[in-house]
């Protein structure tokens, strides 16, 4: 599975990006596509996921309500939208994928067998 993120950039506090990951594989059973972020000297953090077969969406407590996860079948692509960026969210976001995870896993950055390049998004206050 080849993975590709692009849709980073700077932007100002309360404005907004679009992240999209396309991906080459054709989806069955428990494909999911999740994102990660990670800032200098931290680790990489669960963003969002989403099953393709159901849309089943999960999000992390600190993006809920600013980040929608979304996917385009027709385009095997997945989508997230992030609204009212904040400084604190800052960081290089990658998309990964897998097929054979469960929901307890989406979490879990180590379960992700397939993984994208990262993109930069740097918010400014």
């Amino acid at each position: 599975v080849q993975l590709q993120a692009s849709g980073g950039g700077p932007v100002q506090a309360g404005g907004s990006l679009r992240l999209s990951c396309a991906h080459s594989r054709r989806t069955s059973g428990r494909f999911v596509v999740g994102w990660f972020r990670q800032a200098p000297g931290k680790e990489r953090e669960f963003v969002a996921a989403i099953s393709w077969n159901d849309r089943t969406t999960s999000y992390a407590d600190s993006v809920k309500g600013r980040f929608t996860i979304s996917r385009d079948t027709a385009k095997n692509t997945v989508y997230l939208q992030m609204n009212t960026l904040k400084p604190e969210d800052t960081a290089v976001y990658y998309c990964a994928a897998d097929g054979t995870l469960i929901r307890s896993s989406w979490t879990m950055p180590t379960q992700y067998d397939y993984w994208g390049q990262g993109t930069q998004v740097t918010v400014s206050s």
